[in-house]
């Protein structure tokens, strides 16, 4: 007798509606707005997401203690803004950060968002945050952060991969990945801030 398990169950399930309009968009919108879904929108594309599991938040919520930890003892004035949402109609795009942050107190809109990727398709977030003038997005995937800033040509603005981060330009990013993947999330913070205090 042979036994089978069963196939995994991917990590983000997403599902893509194309040729939308923003009105059409909104009232779809308003139909979804229950707990446990994402939703994104972009040159007609809606993308319902479920909310993810387990492995996802844990990497989010680590980045996000390490990075405060990093702010707050750099003497950042900064505001989390978490998964808040941003949207321009003019734009055709709504969209909602795993985590994001305004550095300053001026900011109008935050200036870093970060996003954790399980699983490739779905919207070109690059281009959705091009759209909502973020300066700057960190992606996390497959163990490695991938940083990226947005310029702003005359003729127009593109994303370029970066290595050292322009929002937090001080900050040790190889420590701060390192720290990222150590198991226990007390020994990762307390790695983290031994680290900036020498």
């Amino acid at each position: 007798m042979t036994l089978t398990t069963a196939p995994p169950i991917p990590e983000e399930n997403r599902l893509l509606f194309k040729g939308l309009t923003w009105r059409e968009f909104k009232v779809v919108e308003q139909l979804l707005e229950q707990p446990g879904y994402r939703i994104s929108f972009l040159d007609g594309t809606l993308e319902i997401q479920q909310m993810p599991g387990e492995p996802h938040e844990t990497i989010k919520k680590r980045i996000a203690a390490l990075l405060e930890l990093y702010l707050l003892m750099a003497g950042f004035d900064f505001k989390p803004t978490g998964s808040m949402t941003l949207e321009n109609e003019a734009r055709n795009v709504k969209r909602e950060a795993d985590e994001s942050y305004k550095l300053t107190p001026s900011s109008q809109r935050p200036d870093l968002a970060i996003e954790i990727v399980f699983s490739s398709g779905g919207i070109d977030k690059l281009e959705a945050y091009k759209r909502l003038k973020i300066s700057e997005v960190w992606f996390w995937e497959d163990g490695v952060l991938k940083l990226y800033h947005l310029r702003d040509n005359k003729d127009e603005a593109y994303y370029e991969k970066i290595s050292v981060s322009k929002a937090v330009p001080e900050m040790n990013l190889d420590l701060f990945c390192r720290c990222i993947l150590i198991d226990n999330h007390v020994e990762a913070l307390k790695t983290f801030q031994a680290g900036l205090s020498a």
